[in-house]
Parts: structure tokens; C-alpha cells; sequence
């Protein structure tokens, strides 16, 4: 029997990659003899080696020239039976086109990000769904998965730097967007009251932030010492980010801190987290660069009733 040669296109970032793992697991676990390539930004190959996913990853970087070649090449290399674009971008179209796949599945022109990516797309998906997760399973299951298999293979990861031997709160207050985080006094407010180590998670760009939070404790790591640190927690809190949905994608209980972004369609996917977000929280997906005011309007002790249930 012939393989099938899909190419699966997201390049990041690390929760809208967790998103898309189980849409990418269903195609697997649906069609026989299938060999999956993934198109990703090198940044999070450590999310994907050694998870089974994937059977081979392209790395894709357009800041490098060497990169893009090196990319290109690798695309052209393999005669895909098709594609998936789960991101829904012009440069993630172009991987695809790049590719020279006979048929490219995408989301329709009226749910993409990037409306003029959808003329790329040979066949298209008009999603009704509301969470991201369900709308790239529905996408999977367009282009031939026949089930959902809602499952994230991840590596274990390996451990870096230091962390309590007992039961702790792993925290990653930093977001890709000022405006979705939690004030950093709030974590010395929390560490304060909880009767486990509270642990900060940052990359080393962020140490010295972190470490000016009095009472937590520090950890310094890669993408990999994150997701050993996550297995080993007895909880987490989360803001809308990439720590998040990997404590969701791993099962870890935890707290979700949600302000102006929509849980309902970018929240955890996930039955032991539960978002805390105010009534009057306002939905704007805006870059801001000040926290919003929703994001302060959840207390400390609002987070440390729902972490004490879980402990």
C-alpha cells in the first residue's frame, strides 16, 4: 500500500502548536501507512522531537536567507499527497505553495486570519466552531481524519535548574501580549498565602524580573526544562500563553487567568483548569502594551481558593 505524505503547516507558537497537536494525532490515527511532515519554526522543535506526531520536521525561519534555502530545499524534497495549513497566514500558505502539494486544506477566507492566504488553499473549511482545538479538528477531519483523537504527544523533557522535591505552583507570568498578564505583585501576594513553593518559570531574558517577585522561587529553562517542570507540578497558573496550554495538553491541574482574550475560543482545553475571568472583561484581542485592567481585577485570593481545592 502506498504511503500518505501529509505536510502539516504551524509554525508556532508553542499554544497554537499544542492546538493543533490533536487535529494532527486524529489524521494519524485515521489513515493507514501515513508519514506526517511538519513545517515549524526551529524556536519549538523542542515541543515536537521525540513526541510522535510528527515523523519529520521542517524548520522554517524567513529571518535567515540560509534558512529559507535550507527550507525550501526540504519542501521540494518530498512529493506530498497534501497539506494542512493550520495557521492560516500568508507565509504559512507559502510553505505550502512552496511545497508544490497537490491539494492544500485551509480555512475558509471568512474564519482565516489572513484573508488573501485562503486563495492558496485548494479545498477550504467554513468552521462554526468556537474553540481553536475544535475548529483544527474539523479541519482534520476535511481533509480525511475519521475521528477525533484528542490527545497531545509531547516529549518528557528534561530537567533544568533547580525545583522543590515536594509538591509546588509552577507559574509562567509572562505573555506574548503585556496586556494578558497578571501583575507580578500579585504572584508575592500569592506565594505569601499558598502553603506550597510558589515556582516562576521564565526564560533567562526574564530572570531578573522574576526574581525581584519575593517569596517565589526562580526557574530558568528552555522550552524542554518547561515541560519537565509542568509534569512535576501539583498545579498551575496560568495567563493566556504557551505554558497554559501545555499544562492543559499534559493534563496538570491548575488556574486560568483570562482577561482580554476569549476562553471560550483560546482557553485551556482542558477538564482540570478552570478560567477565572470577570463579567465585565472585555474581548479585544489588542496587543497592549499595559496590563488590562480585567487581567487586575482577579485577586490573589480569588486564585488561591481554586489552587487550595485542587491541593
Amino acid at each position: 500500500m502506498a504511503v500518505t505524505r501529509i505536510l502539516v503547516v504551524r509554525l508556532g507558537a508553542m499554544g497554537d502548536i499544542l492546538h493543533a497537536l490533536p487535529a494532527v494525532v486524529s489524521l494519524r490515527a485515521s489513515l493507514q501507512d501515513v508519514h506526517i511532515t511538519w513545517a515549524v519554526h526551529p524556536k519549538w522543535r523542542e515541543i515536537l522531537v521525540g513526541g510522535g506526531a510528527a515523523d519529520e520536521l521542517i524548520f522554517v525561519d524567513r529571518r535567515s536567507y540560509g534558512g529559507v534555502r535550507t527550507a525550501v530545499a526540504a519542501l521540494r524534497r518530498t512529493d506530498f499527497d497534501f497539506a494542512v495549513d493550520f495557521q492560516g497566514l500568508m507565509q504559512s500558505a507559502l510553505v505550502a505553495k512552496v511545497a508544490r502539494c497537490r491539494d492544500v486544506f485551509g480555512f475558509h477566507r471568512d474564519v482565516v486570519r489572513e484573508r488573501p492566504a485562503a486563495l492558496f488553499y485548494t479545498k477550504t473549511l467554513l468552521s462554526r466552531a468556537t474553540h481553536v482545538v475544535d475548529r483544527n479538528l474539523e479541519l482534520a477531519m476535511a481533509a480525511g481524519a475519521t475521528g477525533r483523537v484528542l490527545e497531545c504527544p509531547l516529549p518528557s523533557g528534561r530537567p533544568e535548574g533547580w525545583l522543590p522535591e515536594g509538591p509546588f505552583v509552577l507559574a509562567a507570568p509572562f505573555a506574548g501580549w503585556t496586556s494578558k498578564q497578571w501583575p507580578l505583585e500579585y504572584y508575592a501576594e500569592l506565594a505569601a498565602k499558598l502553603p506550597v513553593p510558589l515556582v516562576l518559570n521564565g526564560a533567562p531574558s526574564q530572570e531578573s524580573a522574576l526574581r525581584a517577585v519575593a517569596g517565589a522561587q526562580v526557574h530558568i529553562s528552555t522550552v524542554s526544562g518547561l515541560i519537565d517542570a509542568t509534569r512535576r507540578a501539583a498545579a498551575v497558573v496560568g495567563v493566556d500563553s504557551g505554558p497554559l496550554h501545555l499544562a492543559a495538553a499534559l493534563g496538570v491541574p491548575g488556574v486560568a487567568i483570562f482577561g482580554p482574550t476569549d476562553p471560550a475560543r483560546n482557553g485551556p482545553y482542558s477538564d482540570v483548569i478552570r478560567t477565572l475571568r470577570t463579567s465585565d472583561a472585555v474581548t479585544s484581542y489588542k496587543r497592549g502594551a499595559e496590563i488590562d485592567q480585567s487581567m487586575r481585577d482577579i485577586s490573589p485570593g480569588q486564585v488561591l481558593a481554586v489552587i487550595m481545592d485542587m491541593l
